[in-house]
């Protein structure tokens, strides 16, 4: 049988931090920090792991590392592509393992299937068929107009990313509704190594002129120079197009549309932006955090705030799990207040405990018990 802990990531947006236990192995899947500055999982008694597996490279999932030392400093697994977005001297060389963005691995002697998230760039999600099968999911999202999503194998355990609740809106109309509100000027701040490109790619499609922070252009110059699997030929053409047609200049008018870093204009050209007070209007679309200068804004009716989807709606989450066969679901990164929707429909198959063992029934059979 096998044992899953979640470290943390269950009964709110926490930072991710799962421990499975199979096969004499043990395995942490992402250890994050956040969203809310200096909240980390707690690792007291955690013990020596075998390996550290990252679904991909934001913070609330790899911004832990530097605690790698106190469950032993084991070998972390990830992309290529995330592995680029993490420095040398939170991950040394020594410990990097490369994983491909989908296709059979091996992770500390276990056999592992991966496929891509449809997320963030270099994101992907962990199948181990063992006990039954464990699928880690991280963050993912099945709507995006860029980074492909691959279909995961069933399996009888399912860690899934419903950082958005019940939400149903779909990619499309969002879309509409952000590119409608930046007409005339916006600031539009987005994480580093996330939706940018997206945005990008998709408001210079409606005919519209964005500017591109430097940042956010070299993410859209490495994409669109990527060779492999981490996105489609035709979107690499798109990328492309729209990165000819973005202006290189590095002065900005409060007239033009900016994606600008970071998220919730903590640092990086949002903050700039924001600090020059010259009138600059700020539309928000990451989970914002008490405390940041979005939250402040957007309490004293100084910005807007419009989703754009990088996560499951409902209906993809349901999905997935009638896809998989799953007889225990743990959605992560919500709370549970915040989908009721979601945790009816699941009914039995709902898991929102801290420890869950699982493959008893295969186990049991197996030995004629």
């Amino acid at each position: 049988m096998a044992k899953l802990t979640a470290l943390s990531g269950v009964g709110g947006k926490l930072p991710a931090a799962f421990l499975l236990e199979v096969a004499d192995r043990r395995i942490v899947f992402d250890l994050g920090e956040g969203p809310q500055a200096g909240v980390f999982p707690d690792l007291k008694g955690v013990g020596r792991v075998d390996a550290i597996c990252l679904s991909h490279a934001h913070m609330d999932h790899a911004g832990g590392l530097h605690l790698a030392s106190l469950v032993g400093d084991p070998p972390v697994y990830a992309t290529e592509t995330t592995l680029q977005q993490i420095p040398f001297d939170v991950l040394p060389v020594m410990r990097r393992r490369a994983l491909p963005m989908r296709d059979d691995a091996v992770i500390a002697g276990l056999p592992v299937t991966l496929g891509r998230s449809g997320h963030a760039p270099g994101g992907i999600w962990f199948h181990i068929p063992l006990d039954g099968g464990f699928l880690y999911m991280g963050d993912w999202s099945a709507e995006s107009a860029l980074l492909p999503f691959d279909a995961p194998p069933p399996a009888d355990c399912v860690v899934t990313d419903a950082s958005y609740g019940d939400r149903e809106t779909a990619l499309a109309e969002q879309a509409v509704a952000l590119a409608e509100a930046a007409k005339g000027g916006a600031v539009l701040p987005v994480p580093s190594g996330g939706r940018g490109p997206e945005m990008v790619l998709l408001l210079a499609q409606r005919g519209l002129a964005p500017k591109a922070c430097p940042t956010i252009r070299a993410e859209i110059e490495r994409l669109a120079a990527e060779e492999g699997d981490s996105i489609a030929a035709e979107h690499r053409a798109g990328l492309r197009a729209a990165l000819a047609g973005l202006p290189t200049s590095d002065s900005y008018l409060t007239s033009d549309i900016i994606f600008a870093v970071e998220a919730n204009a903590e640092s990086g050209l949002s903050a700039e932006l924001l600090a020059k007070g010259e009138g600059f209007r700020f539309v928000f679309s990451s989970h914002v955090p008490a405390g940041t200068p979005a939250a402040a804004l957007l309490s004293e009716g100084r910005a807007q705030w419009l989703p754009w989807n990088v996560h499951p709606r409902l209906s993809d989450t349901l999905r997935l799990a009638d896809a998989t066969g799953a007889r225990h679901i743990i959605p992560a990164f919500a709370r549970p207040e915040d989908m009721p929707e979601l945790c009816r429909a699941l009914g039995r198959r709902l898991v929102l405990d801290r420890t869950i063992v699982f493959g008893q029934t295969e186990r049991l059979q197996g030995t004629g018990t």
